[in-house]
C-alpha cells in the first residue's frame, strides 16, 4: 500500500542514518582520544580496572623517586664511611709509627690530632636531605626505613612494603655524654682504658699518645683499638653497600613493573588506530550512502503526482 501519510521507507533510512551517524561519532571519539574505553560507559569492567592500575601506577611513581632518595642517602653514608675509613688507616699507621724508638711522639700526635679532627669533618658533612647516619644521638637499634614497594592484594587491601636499614652500626659519633648511663657514642668515640702503665681512658676519636705514662703497652692496645674501629667500619660499609645493591635492584624491578602496568592497562583501553581508521572510511562511506537513500526514499511520494495527471 502506498500512502502519503506514512512514508515507511523513509523512516528506515533515516533510522540507519542515524545508526550509521552513531558508529561514526564513536569511530572519530576514539581516534582524538586515542582509547577504546574512554568512560565507564563504554566498558565498566575494563574503565574500573584500568583507573586503579593507573592509580597504583602513579602510587609506584613515587616509590621510584623514594627508592631514588633512600639510594642518595645510603651513598651519602657509604662516600663518608669509606673516607672515614682511610683516615683512621693513617692514624693506625701513625701509632704503628710512634712505636719506633727515638721517634718524637709529640710531632706524631699533632697529625693524629689533625686527623682525628678530619674525622668530624667527615662525619658531619656526611648529611642528605637533612640526616646525617654517622654523626647522630640514639641507641644502637636506630632504624630507617625506606619505602621500597607498593603492594594490592587480591582481595583489593593495599600495603607498603619499606627496606630496613640500621643505622646504629654506621655511626661514627654519637652522644655527647659518653658517662650518661645508655649512650651509645659510635665507633670513633667508644672509650676503653689502657692496661699498660699510662692506665688512660680514651677513644679513637681522642687518643693522645704523649699523655703522661703512656707506654709502649698502652699504644699497642691504642693501635689495636682502632684496627677494631677499622674492621667495624669495614662492615658497616659493607652493610650500606648491600642496602645499596638492594635498592638498585628494586629500583629496576619497579621501573619495569610500570612499564608492565602501562601495557597491560593499554591493552584494554587503548584503540586500535589502524582498525579505527579503516572502520572510519568505512562509516563515512555508509553515511553518504544512506543520506541519498533517505533523499530517495523522501522524493519518492513525489512520483504519485503523476497518477494524477
Amino acid at each position: 500500500m502506498t500512502s502519503i501519510n506514512t512514508n515507511t521507507s523513509a523512516m528506515t533510512a533515516l533510522q540507519s542514518l542515524s545508526m550509521i551517524n552513531s558508529n561514526l561519532d564513536q569511530t572519530q571519539n576514539r581516534i582524538s582520544t586515542g582509547y577504546r574505553v574512554g568512560a565507564a560507559s563504554d566498558n565498566a569492567a575494563y574503565w574500573s580496572i584500568a583507573t586503579t592500575m593507573r592509580s597504583d601506577n602513579k602510587a609506584l611513581g613515587a616509590v621510584e623517586d623514594a627508592l631514588g632518595l633512600g639510594q642518595a642517602k645510603v651513598d651519602t653514608a657509604y662516600t663518608g664511611m669509606k673516607a672515614a675509613i682511610d683516615v683512621v688507616d693513617e692514624m693506625k699507621a701513625k701509632l704503628v709509627a710512634a712505636r719506633e724508638p727515638g721517634v718524637d711522639r709529640s710531632k706524631i700526635q699533632a697529625e693524629i690530632k689533625e686527623l682525628q679532627g678530619q674525622l668530624s669533618s667527615i662525619a658531619t658533612s656526611a648529611s642528605f636531605s637533612g640526616e646525617n647516619w654517622l654523626s647522630f644521638d640514639g641507641a644502637t637499634t636506630d632504624t630507617k626505613n625506606v619505602v621500597a614497594s607498593f603492594n594490592r592484594s587480591a582481595a583489593g587491601a593495599v600495603s607498603v612494603g619499606t627496606i630496613e636499614i640500621v643505622i646504629g652500626a654506621t655511626k661514627l659519633f654519637g652522644d655527647d655524654n659518653p658517662a650518661a648511663a645508655g649512650t651509645d657514642n659510635g665507633i670513633l668515640n667508644s672509650t676503653f682504658t689502657t692496661t699498660g702503665g699510662g692506665n688512660v681512658t680514651v677513644s679513637v676519636s681522642n687518643l693522645d699518645i704523649t699523655t703522661a705514662g703512656v707506654t709502649d703497652l698502652d699504644i699497642n692496645q691504642m693501635i689495636s683499638e682502632v684496627d677494631d674501629a677499622i674492621q667495624s667500619m669495614t662492615t658497616a660499609a659493607s652493610n650500606l653497600g648491600a642496602a645499596k645493591s638492594r635498592m638498585d635492584i628494586q629500583s629496576e624491578f619497579v621501573s619495569n613493573l610500570r612499564d608492565s602496568i602501562e601495557k597491560g592497562v593499554g591493552t584494554l583501553v587503548d584503540a586500535d588506530m589502524t582498525e579505527e581508521s579503516t572502520r572510519l572510511k568505512a562509516l563515512q562511506t555508509q553515511q553518504q550512502l544512506g543520506v541519498q537513500a533517505l533523499s530517495i526514499a523522501n522524493n519518492s511520494s513525489q512520483s504519485l503526482l503523476s497518477l494524477f495527471r
